[in-house]
């Protein structure tokens, strides 16, 4: 450990040890998943990030060595923990200049967006030294002026190379060709449970897998169109789990899209219908599902009864609308009768037309 503290503050880096972990020093081969909690601050004080915190959520940053992690520091002060251990580790500026690009990719990971949004297509130490803005004021002040930074790192676990599933985004081509059936057959194991949301999730992630190879194609040929073969199914069982979320707009643009390209996929035509008839479409509903029987006439007896529902979803709604227009246009007998009263008290044309009786009442008038 002596050694390894010597060789960190050779190359700018200061360890010091919070809390002591356990077990070997793993010797963290290129492949090695590492999952691990970050505090990054200023050395000040001044927090920048924290994976406890970042986005509303606890959520402990997993990293692939070996990857070329933009923030290759992280990689190698890591290499000198256990698991469990926490240590504040104190990098020069030449560790830390491409942190702002890193923790813009973190805050729009947290956010749910797009790692590179915002990010030019440029490399970091073109986009350290350009005056555009990554969003946030901290990041642009530190792309301004870079400082030695310090980086609290948990490390929580080791996985060695062969023990977990690979992030999509650190597979190569051939390995998320392997993976895409696999993801299939969880995600309908998921949805057969009722954990429709994570069901969601697994056909999602494996039509980005495919979409990614699909864009080193040329659309239209053999083997776009074989990728695209593979992900209409699961584009349909991702529909399936939007529209039990009720999502359905987006499982008409899903389905219209697979239309477009397969004018006879009939189960595309029968989720478009269902999805019509649940936001109120009617005519666009019947004309789906008399294609559905078109397609597949055995389906005749499903269809009706789809319709039979319709209809009856129809009538319902259309009754309850009838209710509520007449209660809104109908006069309240109660207010009806009150304004019957007030009128009889009101002195009549013929009661005025009396002389000295008129100039009281004119009288009393003028006084109020």
């Amino acid at each position: 450990m002596e050694e390894l503290a010597t060789k960190l503050l050779e190359e700018g880096i200061q360890k010091k040890v919070v809390s002591p972990g356990k077990g070997e020093l793993s010797t963290f081969p290129d492949g090695t998943k590492v999952i691990f909690h970050y505090r990054s601050s200023l050395c000040d004080g001044t927090v920048l990030d924290d994976s406890r915190t970042m986005g509303g959520r606890s959520k402990p940053m997993e990293l692939i060595l070996g990857k070329k992690f933009k923030l290759a520091v992280w990689e190698r002060v890591i290499a000198t923990m256990r698991e469990g251990e926490v240590a504040d580790f104190t990098c020069d500026v030449k560790h830390t200049a491409l942190y702002p690009l890193v923790s813009q990719s973190l805050r729009n990971i947290s956010a749910g967006k797009d790692p590179l949004e915002g990010q030019r297509h440029c490399c970091g130490i073109a986009q350290i030294h350009s005056h555009h803005s990554l969003g946030h004021c901290d990041l642009d002040q530190l792309q301004a002026n870079p400082q030695p930074l310090v980086f609290t790192l948990e490390l929580m676990e080791v996985l060695t190379p062969g023990s977990f599933r690979l992030d999509i985004w650190a597979m190569t081509d051939e390995e998320k060709l392997e993976v895409v059936p696999q993801i299939h057959v969880e995600g309908n194991a998921l949805y057969k449970k009722g954990d429709v949301k994570e069901a969601a999730e697994k056909y999602h992630n494996a039509i980005a897998c495919l979409k990614n190879l699909q864009m080193k194609e040329r659309p239209g040929d053999e083997c776009w169109i074989k990728l695209d073969l593979m992900i209409t199914p699961l584009m349909l069982n991702y529909c399936q789990c939007q529209m039990v979320q009720g999502q359905y707009y987006e499982v008409l643009d899903h389905c219209s899209s697979i239309i477009s390209k397969y004018e006879d996929n009939m189960k595309a035509y029968f989720k478009r219908a269902k999805a019509h008839a649940a936001v109120w479409n009617e005519t666009e509903a019947r004309a789906d599902f008399a294609k559905v029987v078109e397609l597949d006439p055995s389906l005749g007896l499903s269809v009706a009864k789809e319709l039979r529902a319709m209809e009856e979803r129809i009538r319902s709604k259309e009754k309850e609308e009838k209710g509520r227009y007449k209660s809104l246009f109908s006069y309240d007998s109660n207010a009806l009768a009150t304004a019957t009263t007030v009128r009889s008290r009101v002195p009549s044309r013929s009661f005025f037309k009396s002389g000295p009786i008129l100039k009281q009442h004119l009288r009393v008038a003028v006084l109020i």
